[in-house]
């Protein structure tokens, strides 16, 4: 039975979602924050990990960071409810072999495992986004790294709050 580690802090999602994997035949450990992630990984080498962006404290990158350095066997993939290409990105350079928004499903999950993540995306053809795509990833990121503070991020836009509140009240546009 492979060993996989959740580690994501919100209570409920991270409880549906060990139950989901361990009907699926998984050996299920969670932890909520970066230090719990860490101490699992050292102690008991997981096959697997599915490890939340942003949490208290240290993000998911950091567990990332420095799980693969006490395992680097681990096969991690990232699950966010805050999606961009950017954290993408580091993310897959700093190991991650998937990265997933919220909400995901459980066989999404186990597939980005299966498929070894983004070995597909080399016989891909990639097409640059759209121009809307990149300012709401854009939007996203600055409201991001201002906590989520819509007032400080619309200023740091240079645009108004309310303009800023209707663009985020608009689903991300397709790639």
């Amino acid at each position: 039975m492979p060993t996989i580690l959740l580690v994501d802090d919100e209570d409920i999602f991270r409880n549906r979602l060990a139950k989901a994997l361990e009907r699926r035949g998984f050996h299920v450990e969670t932890a909520s924050n970066y230090l719990g992630a860490v101490e699992i990984i050292a102690r008991q080498k997981p096959e697997y990990a599915v490890v939340d962006l942003k949490m208290e404290g240290k993000s998911g990158l950091d567990v990332l960071r420095t799980g693969l350095r006490h395992h680097p066997g681990l096969q991690a993939v990232v699950l966010t409810g805050y999606g961009s290409i950017a954290t993408a990105t580091k993310a897959i350079k700093l190991g991650a072999i998937g990265y997933l928004t919220k909400p995901a499903e459980v066989e999404d999950i186990i597939a980005a495992f299966e498929s070894e993540g983004l070995k597909d995306l080399e016989d891909a053809s990639l097409s640059a986004p759209t121009l809307a795509r990149v300012e709401w990833e854009h939007i996203s990121r600055v409201l991001s790294d201002c906590d989520n503070n819509i007032s400080q991020a619309a200023k740091k836009l240079g645009i108004h709050r309310r303009t800023l509140q209707r663009k985020l009240q608009k689903f991300p546009p397709t790639l």
